[in-house]
């Protein structure tokens, strides 16, 4: 068969199963999110066996500290992903939940049901981890699940997927409720970016290029966030300490994600005292700093690079760190609302106003008081696991969990009405 019959048999049959699924009772689907996790824990030596295959072959081709980083699977990222799929088993089933029930004078009772969307394929690069989160998240959410993931990552993936569809099988669910893509051939991508009415939403996880280009592509919808410029701002009102602790974490404990911190913002009244301590943590730490020009006066004795323009746009996914020297809580959210992207953005103060006017006015997904970008993911909001990041505004925003899997339709409750 060729590919392109190939591909459009898989994806009829993921919405064949979609029918079953979004009608499978809470308890089956928990049964099968359990047995999964039992299963990846069981299968943990086979598991990275593989990843070591594609780590080996990422080394011969150079690839970046970060994109290894994000590769790389360990018996604590294995029990992760089987702690995810528990919590997800753990969490209310939204489907057939109905919401905002109201009585209208003609005795009519409306209401919206939580249902399915439907068919989600979701294309990612580099993190196998996101095999498992993506599966759990779509069969708690009633949704059919195609995955494409990235050839660099291919044998975790594979693997990942097949200890998790076999689970599945064991507890009843419907075949093809999940299917992965083995072929690595682009156009099966293409192909299926061009099926509206069969897939119902797409979802690129992974470099900007990657999802522009999907965007550009799909006849489907797209769950997208192109990059993460995010910012710590801190305010003139600032405990320095909560700053200092805040703006290392937010940079150094993961540089290579999307809610890293990009550039650091700081008031101009509290830059002299606050800049020299943070710089040192953040240059024994391995940081490269670049600085706007009063930064550098600030800094002399560190020699920090000038930023650029560029440098205010930039996601370094790396130990590079931005930093600008503010007048006003004013130029702070306006300087994030220009360079940032609407992603994760955090102010450090102890003033309320201020906070609330930062919550208010910065147009982000996710936005801080006193806390670390780091945050940003489904599992640390409470949601299981994530299946992406929006940071558009429709239908989905921020960390997108079981509630952003589903869509509604009206029911209406009545005793013979008719409409005169």
């Amino acid at each position: 068969m060729d590919l392109k019959n190939e591909v459009k048999k898989i994806a009829g049959r993921a919405k064949e199963a979609s029918r079953s699924l979004g009608s499978l009772e809470t308890e089956i689907k928990n049964a099968a999110l359990k047995e999964m996790a039992r299963a990846l824990v069981r299968s943990k030596s086979y598991i990275m066996k593989s990843n070591g295959k594609d780590l080996m072959s990422a080394r011969k081709l150079r690839l970046s500290a970060a994109f290894m980083d994000r590769l790389r699977l360990t018996d604590k990222h294995i029990t992760g992903m089987a702690d995810s799929l528990n919590e997800v088993a753990g969490l209310a089933d939204p489907v057939g939940s109905i919401e905002k029930l109201t009585k209208r004078p003609n005795g009519l009772l409306i209401g919206k049901m939580r249902v399915p969307i439907g068919v989600i394929f979701v294309i990612y690069e580099s993190r196998p981890n996101v095999t498992a989160d993506c599966v759990g998240l779509c069969l708690k959410s009633g949704n059919s699940l195609i995955l494409r993931g990235g050839s660099e990552a291919i044998h975790s993936n594979i693997a990942i997927f097949d200890v998790l569809n076999k689970a599945a099988a064991k507890k009843g669910l419907p075949p093809n409720s999940f299917s992965m893509l083995r072929v690595t051939d682009r156009k099966a991508v293409d192909i299926l970016l061009g099926l509206a009415g069969v897939i119902d939403l797409v979802i690129p996880r992974g470099g900007e290029s990657l999802i522009k280009e999907v965007a550009k592509k799909s006849k489907i919808p797209v769950i997208k966030h192109y990059k993460g410029v995010c910012h710590t701002y801190v305010d003139e009102h600032a405990d320095l300490n909560i700053a200092q602790s805040v703006s290392y974490n937010a940079k150094v404990q993961r540089p290579g994600v999307c809610n890293a911190m990009e550039t650091l913002l700081v008031h101009r009244d509290v830059a002299a005292r606050f800049l020299p301590p943070m710089a040192k943590m953040l240059i024994d730490a391995g940081v490269e700093l670049r600085g706007c020009p009063l930064t550098r006066k600030i800094l002399r004795k560190n020699g920090i690079k000038a930023a650029t323009e560029s440098d205010w746009y930039a996601e370094y996914l790396d130990l590079i760190l931005s930093v600008k020297v503010v007048n006003t809580l004013e130029e702070a959210i306006g300087h994030i609302n220009k360079y940032g992207t609407a992603h994760s953005d955090a102010i450090i103060t102890e003033d309320y106003d201020h906070a609330m006017d930062f919550l208010e006015k910065v147009d982000s997904s996710s936005v801080y008081v006193n806390a670390s970008t780091r945050f940003t993911d489904g599992y640390e909001f409470g949601k299981g696991a994530e299946i992406g990041i929006s940071t558009d505004k429709l239908h989905a925003r921020g960390p997108m969990g079981l509630e952003e899997l589903t869509t509604y339709k009206y029911v209406i409750f009545g005793k013979g009405q008719v409409r005169k």
